[in-house]
């Protein structure tokens, strides 16, 4: 027989008072968003995640092993089923939260818990709806974007919004330093709203649909740099696909180049675009000006560059 101290009895009798949370969670907002339940005492029933595909570079921490680590039961399904609607309705869960989970999670799951489901989304909606969306804000060069916390419904990032949190862009940051603040964003606002979501309460607004935008899912292919762009938007374009993500490329000398950081060079040439102006600085000729590659990689080679200033 296991005796509890009083310290753990009191625990679990506040845990059992709140809310039976499932959380669907990857990536670093979802371990920020999970850190941040577990760490005030939140009621979380089960935590659905993914396992991590082998072909992409995992710069996260791991909701999986978070869960594990704290003793929360873990699902690794591929795809939200029967079997996992099942698991849901017999864990009496109470409220959904997800946070950069990857799988569509069927209007029957969303449909099972009394205090409603939430989505935590990386953009300041109803702008940059859709997949991806850190990325497109660096490539189009915003200078804010943030975390929304909003309802969940059939048609994905249109629900009521709850809460949001901006955070600027600077004109250095690539992609993976604004993820990084759009996860302290997400944790933010969830610590702000948890406690009227849990009281059933939580102050909604429509979203304005006259102010939408929506962008589309980025694949390695994309990454192809059009030269008839300005030399801004192929510098814009570097800083939102280098690493840890697959990278913005053209071809030269034959080869494909991948350009993992550069610089407008403030210099015209009125080469052709696309045209190498010179190896030493390394510079390519865009729309209206000259793009100067810090950091390269040809396929096959090794990666090359020039030290930071």
């Amino acid at each position: 027989m296991t005796v509890k101290t009083s310290d753990e009895a009191a625990k679990l009798t506040k845990e059992a008072k709140r809310a039976k949370i499932a959380v669907f969670a990857y990536s670093e907002p979802g371990y920020a968003c999970l850190e941040e339940l577990l760490e005030t005492g939140a009621n979380v029933s089960v935590v659905f995640t993914h396992e991590d595909d082998p072909n992409e570079e995992i710069w996260f921490r791991s909701v999986a092993d978070l869960a594990l680590a704290r003793g929360v039961p873990l699902r690794t399904d591929s795809r939200i089923g029967p079997d996992a609607v099942n698991f849901l309705r017999g864990k009496g869960v109470e409220l959904i939260l997800s946070v950069y989970y990857r799988a569509l999670i069927p209007g029957e799951v969303l449909a099972i818990p009394r205090l409603g489901a939430y989505n935590i989304h990386g953009a300041l909606l109803p702008r940059y709806r859709g997949r991806a969306c850190v990325n497109w804000a660096v490539l189009n060069g915003e200078t804010q974007t943030g975390a929304t916390l909003h309802v969940m419904t059939a048609s994905a990032d249109r629900g009521d919004i709850v809460d949001q949190e901006p955070v600027p862009i600077a004109y250095e940051d690539t992609a993976l330093d604004v993820f990084k603040k759009v996860s302290g964003a997400s944790r933010l606002v969830l610590s702000r709203s948890l406690p009227s979501i849990e009281a059933g309460n939580p102050r909604k607004t429509p979203q304005d649909e006259s102010r939408a935008t929506k962008f589309g899912r980025r694949r390695p292919e994309d990454g192809r740099i059009d030269w008839n762009k300005t030399a801004e938007q192929v510098y814009n374009q570097v800083r939102a696909l280098t690493h840890p993500f697959p990278g913005a490329f053209t071809d030269a000398d034959g080869k494909k180049l991948f350009i993992w950081r550069a610089r407008v060079s403030g210099g015209r040439s009125g080469q052709t675009p696309g045209g190498i102006v010179s190896r030493r600085p390394f510079l390519i000729a865009a729309a209206d000006g000259d793009v100067e590659l810090l950091s390269w990689r040809f396929e096959g080679e090794e990666e090359r560059g020039v030290t930071a200033e």
